[in-house]
């Protein structure tokens, strides 16, 4: 087969399925090609994808690659399917933040950071496989040690952990004076108690 039909191969099975494929899952499918083929109709697929003027690109996302719709289609797109797209708590968001960045980590570690019980985040965020439990601690108690999952990755658009923010890419988004301001307190000028 030439290199175009290895790429309409290619493309239909990106379009057909729901969870990112790996390149080592489409080289089990498409036993008959080389992994060399399969990766050049990839990029190919990629540049044809990736044009600003397209409705979907080819992201690699959660170790795989996955066709998806533009960020700024999004509008037309719920008006087509009326799905409401998952909403997350402030408690939930933070708890996952502890998660992503800390793991592996106790449920005593997370309640620790955020200063309140954590029971039923943690519940709710197992409920969405957004986390998972990777084993027990080795540390009397043997609480539970959690982590995220390939859907955390996919919900937030990441191919990897590694594509986190940094501290200091999250404090260049922030307000500049958002942090400067957190660091004043209204004390007494004078010093006298």
């Amino acid at each position: 087969m030439d290199p175009a039909g290895i790429k309409s191969v290619v493309e239909s099975l990106l379009f057909v399925s729901d969870v990112p494929l790996t390149l080592d899952r489409l080289c089990s499918i498409l036993e008959e090609f080389e992994r060399g083929e399969i990766l050049s109709a990839i990029d190919e697929l990629k540049r044809d994808c990736n044009q600003p003027a397209r409705g979907i690109f080819l992201a690699e996302i959660a170790g795989g690659f996955q066709l998806r719709s533009r960020p700024e289609n999004a509008d037309y797109l719920r008006r087509l399917s009326r799905i409401r797209f998952a909403k997350f708590s402030h408690s939930s968001l933070e708890t996952l933040a502890i998660i992503a960045y800390r793991q592996p980590v106790t449920r005593a570690e997370i309640e620790y950071l955020r200063g309140v019980d954590s029971g039923g985040v943690l519940k709710t965020l197992l409920d969405k496989k957004l986390i998972r439990i990777l084993g027990k601690k080795d540390i009397p108690g043997k609480p539970l040690i959690y982590g995220t999952t390939r859907e955390f990755l996919e919900t937030f658009n990441l191919k990897d952990l590694a594509s986190l923010p940094t501290l200091k890419e999250i404090q260049e988004l922030a307000e500049p004076d958002l942090y400067e301001e957190q660091g004043k307190l209204p004390l007494d000028e004078g010093g006298e108690r």
